[in-house]
């Protein structure tokens, strides 16, 4: 049998090629493609070349329209037994094909192409070809003439269109020698011979038969070659009457030989041209041919020769005529007839022949399986074959099924076109489609058929010395089927892949990966100190609505609007490490040696680190890979280079995802992660990366120790924070700001200092102070609250500050005209953790409010009032001694009205604790403003020591708080700190009368200050905002505000009968009032009575004297006092803020101790007064009454 046959194929004159000398295959091949160019040479081109001898034998020769073919054979054809039965079997034309720079000595190659001709005794005409000559050959070649055509060097148009000459001429010699062969046959001395014709000596009525199917078949012979002179007209008549002879002779293989090529007239005469009636004659007449062919077989003959290689030549030529979609039924069915026909088959070359032929049909019916099916009965017969170059043909045979098996190599798959690829690209939305190669790669039904052709790949391409081909098969058969190979039969793939490698060249790369098993395990984000935020150079504060919690720029948790973008982005930076996380899987039973791993970057801006890894039978590893960006640009990382047994191979992350997915829906037979052990991991995409300059790099450190800094609740300690910049740009912008729990605890940041460092150069470090101060502890149980645990730390994690430091490098020069102004690079947030640690330190146990009342001395002198201006703090009256600065005298009340506040502490610590009290006075901000001892704005008390699990009472005096004048603005203040805004009458209402509390408690606790000291270095201050708020709920207004009228007594500085006494002191250290009154005398005083509000005031005004007993001793019958003046009903007005006196005299009977009282009745009271009073109507009266004054008599001598 003869490959690649058709109907046609009775109408081309088959030419030897034959190569003279030493041609290199390149050049031959080249030579040869030109002459494939010239296959058809029409016969209207040759009719220059062409001469008329004799009247030709083809009457109906079509010069206008007909064509001779060409088939052009390389390297020759050694003589078919069957040239007599089918001319176009027979070689009738030689070209020698010369390459002049190769074989100098023509004589030489002229006596080679001779040798070469003799082995074609059927050839008509010899030429040849010899190309690029030199000019000694040019010159001795034309002497020589003959069949030698030397091409002069010249470009390729030149050279074609010589050897479209010389072929012309070529064409017009044949057709000579065709006319010239038909007109001298003779039908009754034609001797026509076939292997199916007996050898043995025939008897008289066969000899008979045989002359007279002579004639037939010399009639058939004779239509051969009109035929291949391109008349299928007159071959036509010869056919018919060749089909006649042998009819009556009986002759059925000339007559299915004459009918095939009647048929191939058919198709020549119509050029082509197909239509129904035209298909239908071919079926039918090549129908009869395949029946004609099947009654010629003669049994004794089966075993030497038989027409079964004609009968199935036929099919196949039929097939090929009707090989379209439509009829695809017919040809399938004579396909399986050929099929079934090839086991009759004697010669095994003919089996392979139809195989190949079957198979190629079946491929262009689209029917692949089917021809990879035959295909391998093809490689099959090869590998019968001991000899190289067969198990070659096999391994290429082979490999052309690997498609249709789903089982080729990644090598033809980036072959096929982007079509082709994106047939089988996306995942519908909500995983309801699958990728389609993942249904095309992992098909469970075909397991075993791809792993017998997969196994037949790796034997071929041993025997071919392919180890590359070797390596891929074992690669492949091994990643996709290591779940059904035994461990054995692992081992013993793992040895051929080493084999393999050792007779390939170091640094050989493999289109196809075999073991790891490499997924994307995660992409680590920056650390703290290397977050990266969008920058907005327009806006001072650039980092505004950028702050990240890692170096993606949309993430969850992000506050801004979402992004419309699905994938993230991810933003590397030149020179700096990055790193990624992947899992290596080996489920195979043998330890498996990555001799390297690294990540593949094919955009070529980025030196990625191998690693080595060592993975033991059934085992997962996760492997961090690193690399270092090296210019700005987009970077893409599909998959990592493995350089395992002995190859270079890339791993693509998407292969694998592929597999995992299908896995899930079972088109997989294992997932190789989940056999070694390994969690089930959520399918992480790579981001879309992009690499910027150059950035500032800021690394902080704590001076000290970056332990935890622990404090005691409410301690206050300064804490120094380096900054240094680790990059290679300096630091040109800066921000600090503060974040997380208890930001309140951060009490200063030198953010200044770090402005004044800027630029900050690469290398530079600047060190900044911080002061913290302690928060309190929550405690969770109350056996941690009554004192059991001595020191208790907080629990929760995350409860400390945070410092942020948002800073960037330079901006974009503005005149390089390199740098693009819309691209500015980003910045960057330095997070500073503040890990404090909080102990419990004091602890509350109550707080109460104390009062006491002393009363004062009538003496002749009182406290002058000052008057101080709103820019001085200066002018006390009085000794500044040490008890002055705890509590004072108010001038204004006359009298001791002492206030104090009792905390109760506990130290359940293991430390001791010294606690001292101070008092802060703020300026006042009324234009008249009256004080007295104002000689400092901040009033301490003694210290107090508390030793470990001890209690200690701490008092805080309050009499430093009250104010001057009692007006409307202590409301109208309060109020709108309150937030509230109405007239002055609806601040005094009831519903506000809550609100004015909180405020004045909340400015009354701002001013006192309780600090603690332990140690030489550990300090802080107490929260005693919870204890005093409680204790001050009721009485903060007597706290605050001053009377609205006070009253004092004083001696007349004329009273000639007062003495100088010197009184004790008292025991708390206060200097007591000097002077006394001598009885029997009449002793001028005078009551001095201050009004404290802005507005005047009316009243009337009485004066009491009482006794130790507390009896009114000048208005009852048994007065011992005698008074000059009035005393009871005194009506007066008092200017605002100003003091009247009234004058009277006493007149004492009895020596001893006497007390002065005055009392006011105030008339036409306002809303300041009435609030003050706390009264419930407005028509209430309100009294107000004086402290007592004493006063002392002594007797006369």
């Amino acid at each position: 049998m003869e490959p690649d046959v058709s109907i046609e194929t009775s109408s081309m004159i088959r030419v030897a090629v034959v190569p003279i000398g030493h041609v290199p295959p390149v050049l031959l091949r080249d030579y040869h493609s030109m002459l494939l160019r010239h296959q058809t040479i029409p016969l209207s081109a040759i009719s220059s070349f062409y001469t008329e001898h004799q009247k030709s034998p083809f009457a109906h020769q079509p010069w206008d329209s007909g064509s001779l073919r060409f088939k052009f054979v390389l390297g020759g054809a050694p003589p078919s037994p069957w040239e007599d039965f089918q001319s176009n079997r027979k070689i009738l034309a030689v070209i020698g094909i010369c390459h002049c720079p190769s074989s100098p000595d023509l004589d030489s190659v002229i006596d080679q192409f001779e040798t070469a001709c003799r082995g074609y005794s059927a050839s008509l005409v010899e030429r040849c070809f010899a190309f690029c000559p030199g000019d000694s050959q040019l010159e001795d070649g034309s002497k020589k003439g003959g069949n030698l055509m030397l091409f002069p060097p010249a470009d390729r148009a030149t050279q074609e269109f010589h050897l479209q000459t010389m072929m012309q001429d070529i064409a017009a010699s044949l057709l000579m020698k065709f006319e010239k062969w038909v007109l001298k046959a003779e039908p009754a001395g034609t001797i026509v011979k076939t292997p199916l014709d007996s050898q043995t000596t025939l008897n008289s009525e066969e000899v008979i038969k045989a002359k007279k199917r002579r004639l037939g078949r010399a009639q058939k012979t004779m239509g051969d070659y009109c035929l291949l002179a391109g008349s299928p007209v007159d071959a036509n008549l010869h056919y018919t009457t060749a089909l006649e002879l042998a009819r009556l002779t009986g002759d059925f293989f000339w007559y299915a030989g004459a009918l095939e090529g009647s048929v191939c007239a058919l198709l020549i005469d119509r050029m082509g041209q197909k239509d129904a009636a035209v298909e239908e004659e071919v079926r039918y007449r090549y129908s009869s041919v395949i029946l004609h062919y099947r009654k010629s077989f003669i049994q004794e003959h089966a075993q030497r020769v038989s027409p079964l290689t004609f009968e199935l030549e036929a099919t196949l030529k039929l097939a090929r005529f009707l090989c379209r979609r439509e009829l695809a039924k017919e040809v399938v069915e004579l396909l399986t007839n050929a099929a079934d026909g090839a086991k009759s088959l004697i010669d095994a070359s003919d089996r392979l022949v139809l195989y190949v032929e079957i198979a190629r049909l079946y491929g262009t019916l689209g029917y692949q399986r089917k021809a990879a099916f035959f295909s391998r009965q093809v490689a099959q017969l090869y590998l019968q074959q001991d000899n190289r170059l067969a198990a070659i043909s096999a391994m290429q045979v082979l490999a052309m099924t690997t498609k249709a098996y789903r089982v080729q190599s990644k090598a033809s798959i980036s072959e096929d076109s982007p079509g082709k690829k994106e047939t089988g690209s996306s995942v519908a939305e909500g995983g309801k489609m699958l990728h389609q190669s993942v249904v095309s790669l992992f098909e469970s039904q075909w397991s075993t058929l791809q792993m017998v052709v997969l196994r037949e790949i790796l034997l071929s391409a041993v025997r071919a010395g392919d180890p590359l081909a070797a390596w891929g098969a074992a690669a492949r058969l091994l990643r996709s089927y290591y779940p059904l190979i035994t461990p054995a039969g692992q081992n013993g793939l793992a040895i051929a892949l080493s084999n393999s490698a050792d007779r390939l060249p170091s640094g050989t790369r493999c289109a196809d990966p075999a073991l790891p098993f490499i997924r994307l395990y995660s992409f680590p984000l920056h650390s703290s100190q290397m977050d990266i935020v969008k920058r907005n150079h327009a806006r001072e504060d650039w980092w505004a609505g950028a702050a990240n919690t890692g170096p993606f720029i949309y993430t969850p948790f992000s506050k801004g609007e979402p992004s419309n973008s699905s994938k993230q982005e991810l933003i590397w930076i030149v020179g700096e490490p990055v790193q990624i996380l992947v899992e290596l899987a080996n489920p195979c039973g043998f330890d498996l040696m990555v001799d390297s791993i690294y990540l593949s970057v094919p955009s070529g801006n980025f030196d990625a680190f191998p690693v080595t890894v060592n993975l033991p039978p059934n085992s997962s590893k996760v492997v961090t890979l690193s690399g270092i960006p090296t210019s700005v640009g987009p970077v893409t990382i599909p998959g990592c280079t493995v350089h395992c047994f002995g190859v270079i191979t890339e791993h693509l992350f998407k292969d694998v995802d592929n597999l995992l997915l299908g896995a899930t829906q079972g088109l997989v037979l294992s997932d190789p992660f989940r056999c070694c052990g390994s969690a089930r991991l959520k399918n992480i995409s790579v981001p879309s990366i992009s690499v910027v300059p150059p950035l500032p790099l800021l690394v902080s450190r704590v001076v000290g120790g970056d332990g935890a800094i622990i404090l005691h609740e409410g301690e206050i300690r300064d804490i120094w924070i380096s900054l240094a910049n680790a990059g290679t740009v300096p630091v040109e912008q800066v921000h600090v700001s503060l974040s997380g729990k208890h930001q309140d605890s951060v009490l200063s940041i030198a953010s200044e200092t770090l402005k004044s460092a800027l630029p900050l150069r690469p290398g530079a470090e600047v060190t900044i102070p911080v002061t913290l101060k302690a928060w309190r502890i929550v405690l969770a149980d109350a056996d941690a609250a009554t004192g059991r645990s001595a020191s208790v730390k907080h629990s929760k994690d995350g409860n400390s500050p945070t410092l942020l430091i948002h800073y960037a490098g330079p901006l974009p020069n503005a005149g390089d005209p390199s740098t693009n102004k819309s691209v500015v690079p980003p910045g960057r947030r330095l997070v500073v953790p503040l890990q404090i640690c909080v102990l419990q330190g004091l602890s509350f146990v109550k707080a109460r409010l104390l009062s006491m009342e002393i009363p004062a001395q009538v003496g002749e002198n009182l406290p002058k009032p000052v008057h101080i201006d709103n820019s001085s703090t200066e002018g006390a009256v009085g000794t500044p001694n040490k008890m002055d600065r705890l509590v004072k005298i108010d001038p204004f009340r006359g009298s001791w009205g002492l206030r104090f506040l009792e905390l109760e502490l506990s130290n359940p610590t293991e430390v001791v604790f010294e606690i001292s009290v101070s008092v802060q006075l703020e300026d006042s901000s009324h234009e008249h403003s009256l004080s007295v001892d104002r000689d400092a704005t901040e009033y301490g008390c003694p210290k107090t020591r508390i030793d470990r699990d001890c209690s200690a009472r701490v008092l805080i005096p309050l009499e430093h708080f009250k104010l001057p004048v009692l007006d409307d603005s202590f409301f109208v203040k309060d109020n709108q700190a309150d937030g509230t805004v109405g007239s002055k009458s609806s601040s005094f209402s009831e519903r506000n009368t809550k609100a004015e509390l909180n405020a004045s408690i909340k400015n009354l606790i701002s001013r006192i200050k309780v600090r603690w000291q332990s140690g030489r270095n550990s300090s802080g201050e107490l929260n005693i905002k919870d204890a005093v708020q409680v204790a001050l709920q009721t009485s903060v207004m007597d706290i605050l505000l001053p009377d609205p009228l006070t009253f004092c007594f004083r001696l007349s500085r004329t009273s000639p009968g007062t003495a100088n006494i010197d009184l004790p002191e008292e025991s708390n250290g206060q200097v007591a009032s000097k002077g006394s009154v001598l009885a029997h005398e009449m002793t001028p005083m005078e009551v001095m009575v201050r009004n404290n509000t802005k507005e005047l005031i009316k009243m009337s005004l009485s004066v009491a004297c009482r006794d130790v007993a507390g009896e009114n001793c000048v208005e009852c019958a048994k007065a011992t006092v005698l008074c000059s003046g009035v005393l009871c009903g005194i009506t007066m007005e008092v200017p605002p803020l100003e003091e009247i006196k009234h004058s009277f005299s006493l007149y004492f009977l009895v020596p001893g101790e006497y007390s002065m009282t005055a009392a006011a009745m105030i008339e036409d009271a306002n809303d300041i007064l009435r609030a003050r009073a706390r009264t419930k109507s407005s028509d209430e009266p309100i009294f107000c009454r004086g402290p007592p004054y004493h006063v002392r008599v002594v007797g006369t001598a």
